[in-house]
């Protein structure tokens, strides 16, 4: 008997006639001869709610205890789940994320998966059960506090018990149907991809696609485990997101992101040791950064830039002054009302010319460039908030992925 594990978005459990449709799929799972764990989001908008809630009592909610809130959404849903399922005849259990084994680290709010021990869900798994684990949560083992894994951190659950568990793919139920070449809500001619290797999947998650986390797709990758990502409101195939075709478009999609925004510190002293006090800091206080230009010095100054998580905003602007103050730099500016854009595709790597076409198309459209990072499959830019709707457009309209193709070994 094969184990196959579902992961359950929050608009797939919205309702009470959602929990009873996502029901129906665990239990024609199940009647198909498969052992089934579930792993379930909140329900809807439970999570952004309870967020509200916290900040009509509090400016500066801790940490822990916005763990212990956040962490309810999850419980309320794989209770429901369980009781539908019972009330059937079909034999279910529901664990939190502590209670499955699920450990992490003490990062409140962004805890990351160290292990998954699990056995409370193989034992009940051997004894007939569904199980439904609680996704979004797991425990520090030790401090014993409850831990959340940050928006998407379900994803990371399922694909991690699929691992651990020795699934051979894990299911990801959501409202869209798998995922696509651009955002369908911008580009009205965007195409669902059948597949997509984990690499680029991985580089549209950093760039701003929401349909899948990036750690999830991490998680997939290094124990290589297949994911499917597919909708919830329909039995029709998704995309496959696992190791390379035999076949890769040269540009397979193109992301996007709004929740970032941009520090820039001015007239750095251009001497060793600088960049590593400023970024130094802001790793110390868990803000990530995601690029970096530095400018070509003039009289012995250079000015740094960067982009952080809008999120992380107020720590990085006050992290970047104090350092700024130190190292005699002279003044910091910040930029909430930018935007990111994405191209990914394994096979620009060896076609030339590529960068060189997006920076005609976006010059095209009128949309400036203000940042630059690339890697081997992956070119970002960062443009103007305004713009980054009119720059998806105009990418997709110029490459028409995943259209274009390299016979791999041809």
């Amino acid at each position: 008997m094969s184990l196959v594990v579902q992961k359950f978005g929050g608009t797939s459990l919205a309702d009470a006639a959602r929990i009873k449709a996502v029901a129906d799929r665990v239990e024609s799972t199940r009647r198909e001869g498969h052992d089934v764990v579930v792993v379930v989001s909140a329900m809807g908008a439970t999570t952004d709610q309870l967020v509200a809630l916290a900040a009509e009592v509090s400016d500066d909610p801790s940490p822990r205890e916005m763990d212990m809130l956040l962490s309810a959404g999850e419980r309320i849903s794989m209770a429901l789940l369980s009781i539908t399922l019972n009330s059937r005849g079909i034999p279910a259990v529901s664990f939190t994320g502590s209670q499955a084994g699920i450990l992490t680290d003490s990062s409140h709010g962004s805890a990351k998966i160290l292990d998954i021990q699990g056995t409370r869900v193989r034992d009940s798994l051997a004894q007939g059960r569904v199980v439904i684990v609680a996704g979004f949560q797991g425990v520090d083992p030790e401090s014993k506090e409850i831990t959340t894994l940050g928006r998407g951190g379900s994803d990371a659950t399922a694909v991690a018990l699929a691992a651990a568990l020795g699934a051979d793919s894990v299911e990801i139920y959501t409202d869209v149907d798998g995922v696509f070449t651009a955002d369908p809500r911008m580009v009205s001619d965007a195409m669902k991809l059948e597949e997509i290797p984990f690499d680029e999947m991985l580089e549209l998650s950093a760039g701003g696609a929401g349909v899948l986390m990036s750690r999830a797709v991490e998680f997939g990758r290094r124990y290589e485990v297949p994911i499917h990502v597919r909708s919830s409101f329909h039995d029709g195939e998704g995309t496959w997101v696992r190791e390379s075709p035999m076949e890769q478009a040269i540009v397979s999609g193109i992301a996007h992101d709004r929740s970032e925004a941009k520090v820039t510190v001015n007239r750095v002293p251009d001497r060793p040791g600088v960049a590593a006090a400023l970024f130094g800091s802001l790793a110390a206080a868990g803000v990530n950064i995601d690029m970096i230009v530095q400018n070509v010095s003039h009289d012995g100054s250079t000015d740094i830039s960067f982009t952080v998580p809008r999120a992380n905003l107020v720590d990085a602007e006050r992290i970047a002054k104090q350092v700024a103050a130190e190292i005699d730099a002279e003044s910091v500016d910040v930029d909430a009302e930018i935007a990111k854009v994405s191209l990914v595709g394994a096979g620009m790597k060896s076609h030339p010319g590529v960068a060189a076409k997006v920076f005609e198309t976006l010059a095209s459209a009128g949309i400036n460039i203000e940042m630059i990072s690339t890697s081997t499959i992956r070119i970002s830019c960062v443009v103007r908030a305004d713009d980054v709707e009119a720059a998806v457009q105009a990418l997709h309209a110029a490459f028409d992925p995943p259209a274009i193709y390299e016979e791999v070994g041809a």
